[in-house]
This record gives C-alpha cells, sequence and structure tokens, in this order.
C-alpha cells in the first residue's frame, strides 16, 4: 500500500487473491497488532474466527475481487441463519445467530474489505453495495439481554447463600468451591467485566485504599481502570482469598483457580454461573452468559446513574456512545447518582 500526502492510496494494480489467500493474510496482520497493545489477543482471535466463517460461506478458492455486493448479503444472510453454538439452557440457541453476533461478524468483514480495497484487492468495497438491512438479517427482533432486577437479585442472593452453604457430601475440604463460584458471580453481576479480564485476574490486582477494596483491571488494547467494590462483594472476596483458594496453587498469582489450582480458563466460568442459576427459584431463574451479565450491570447502572461516564469508566468503554447498547426498556430514569449498587439493594416492602 503507497501513502501519498499522509493519505493511504489504493495499488494501481490488482492483486487477484482468492478469498482464503486474503483471509490469511489479512489474520497475520491482525494478530501482529496485539504486539503492539493495538489490539487484544481475545479480539484478534475474534476477527480469525469471523473471517474463517467468511472463507467457509464465500468459498476458499473464489477471487476476493470476484464477490459483489450480493454475494456479501447472501453471506450475512447465511451467517443469520447459522445455529448459535453458545448454550441456551442446556441446548443450542434454534433460531440462528443474535443480533449482536449478526453485528459483529459484519463488522469483522467489512474491516477485512476495508483493508482489502487499500491493499489492492478489490477494486470496490463489496460491503458498500450490501443491501440487507439488520432487521432482514435477524430475522426476529433482538431479545433481551440483561436480567431483570429480579432475576439479577436472585442469582446474587444464590452467590451470597454459597458463603454459608453446607459442605457438599462426599467432597473434601481442599475441593470445596462455594466461595469462588460466589465471588465470580458477583463480581461479573456488579462490576461487569469481560469474562476474559476476569479470568486474568491475580491476586495482586486487588487493593485497599482508605478503607475501600479495588480492582485494577487490565483491559483492552493495555488499558487499565480501577473500580472499587461495593461492601458485600469485597467482604466475600475476602473471605475466599483467606479459605476459600487453594493454598498450593500451581499459579501462585491467580485469584480464581480450580481445586486443582490451576488458572481457570473462559470456558469454566459459565459452568460456575449455571451451577449459581440452580439454586435460584424457578421464577427467577433465566439461563445467562457472562456477557449478559456484564450487560445487566451496565442496564441497571444507566437505570439509576446520573453520571454516565462513571458507568464508561466501570466497563472499560473508551466511548460514551457505545453504552447505548447495554440500555434496556426498564423503569426508571437516569435520575439520581447511585451511593450503592442497585442490584445489592433490597425492595422495600
Amino acid at each position: 500500500m503507497r501513502v501519498m500526502g499522509g493519505v493511504p492510496v489504493r495499488p494501481a494494480e490488482l492483486d487477484r487473491v482468492t478469498v482464503a489467500e486474503a483471509a490469511d493474510r489479512y489474520v497475520e496482520l491482525v494478530r501482529a497488532r496485539t504486539l503492539t497493545g493495538a489490539l487484544s489477543p481475545s479480539t484478534a482471535e475474534v476477527y480469525a474466527r469471523d473471517v474463517a466463517t467468511l472463507v467457509e460461506l464465500a468459498g476458499p478458492d473464489v477471487v476476493l475481487d470476484d464477490l459483489t455486493g450480493e454475494d456479501v448479503d447472501a453471506i450475512l444472510l447465511a451467517f443469520a441463519r447459522r445455529p448459535d453454538g453458545r448454550r441456551s439452557g442446556d441446548r443450542q440457541r434454534p433460531s440462528g445467530q443474535s443480533p449482536s453476533s449478526q453485528a459483529r461478524f459484519r463488522r469483522s468483514i467489512s474491516a477485512l474489505f476495508k483493508h482489502a480495497a487499500l491493499a489492492g484487492w478489490v477494486q470496490i468495497n463489496p460491503m458498500t453495495r450490501s443491501s440487507v438491512t439488520a432487521r432482514e438479517r435477524g430475522g426476529l427482533p433482538p431479545q433481551r439481554r440483561a436480567l431483570t432486577r429480579e432475576q439479577a437479585q436472585g442469582l446474587i442472593k444464590a452467590a451470597r447463600a454459597l458463603t454459608e452453604a453446607a459442605p457438599e457430601r462426599g467432597r473434601r475440604r481442599d475441593q470445596r468451591t462455594e466461595l469462588r463460584d460466589a465471588v465470580i458471580v458477583l463480581l461479573l453481576a456488579t462490576v461487569g467485566p469481560r469474562v476474559s479480564e476476569l479470568v486474568r485476574a491475580n491476586v495482586e490486582d486487588f487493593y485497599t485504599n482508605d478503607g475501600v477494596r479495588y480492582w485494577r483491571i487490565f483491559g483492552k488494547g493495555g488499558r487499565t481502570r480501577d473500580v472499587p467494590l461495593p461492601d458485600d462483594v469485597a467482604a466475600v472476596l475476602q473471605a475466599y482469598l483467606e479459605r476459600g483458594r487453594p493454598a498450593d496453587a500451581e499459579d501462585d498469582k491467580a485469584l480464581l483457580l480450580s481445586w486443582r489450582g490451576r488458572r481457570l480458563a473462559r470456558g469454566d466460568v459459565q459452568a460456575v454461573i449455571d451451577r449459581v442459576q440452580a439454586r435460584v427459584p424457578a421464577d427467577q431463574r433465566r439461563s445467562v452468559t457472562p456477557h449478559g451479565l456484564r450487560h445487566t450491570t451496565a442496564t441497571h447502572l444507566l437505570a439509576d446513574a446520573v453520571d454516565m461516564d462513571a458507568v464508561r469508566r466501570v466497563l472499560g468503554h473508551g466511548d460514551l456512545s457505545t453504552l447505548g447498547r447495554y440500555r434496556d426498556d426498564l423503569p426508571g430514569e437516569l435520575e439520581v447518582a447511585m451511593r450503592a449498587h442497585p442490584l445489592l439493594r433490597e425492595r422495600s416492602g
């Protein structure tokens, strides 16, 4: 790619690469950006996964420049109809990809085609000729991802109850994970970290200043944020550190460990949520993912808070405009700043 006057210019000659070749080159570039901190490894892998899906749907041997706007429409619709591999209860989502997954996929392939136009792999970006609307892509109206206040408080109550749970029959003391599971659910539901931020957390990332417990979260792009923990959550965290975390851990830095002393993986977190949800009364129970709990935190904070910038800082977003995706239709307006987390308050009466 040439640069003239500081502006990138498309090469004069077209490089007729196949979809597979373009994908390989683009993914290599994306992964290289993680070395400079421009992208987190988890974000790079999301791009890579979506680009691999594009190759599958478009055909690996098709020349990238031969794709038209109609082809892009067909790819977007085919992706929308694919079964969602994430669990909904004990089954896969039968109705295809969620609107948020479709939007993410569209962003991923848009980024590839934008680069392709600059690199000289396509004469015209076919995304500009796409005519499929968001409603057509989704097929179904967007579903609420955030738990209601009652559902979230039911989950939090179940997590709190774990701190006083009797030992499970047949399990040794060093195999008990109740306090750890409570910490996971409470942090996800009240602080709303990304699941990657949660499993990367180390014990040393939590500190106390003026009697307030803080979590220094290492987020995307090498950015950090210090988030104060609600008192109830800080107390459960301390109990876990004192008597719930394995003493002979294989990873002596990791906050969240398996009973064997190994750092938890991202996939382990969903199993913990499901286990705690099983303790929630049926009328308050609803399946939720780690990202759904992040969405829950944001939605309820936005419903109660005046200072939207404070919510942005808690979630680790760089721009206020991104908060709109978390705003569900909940009773109440942004009227008064909260003194305690809304999900930790009991309703009067």
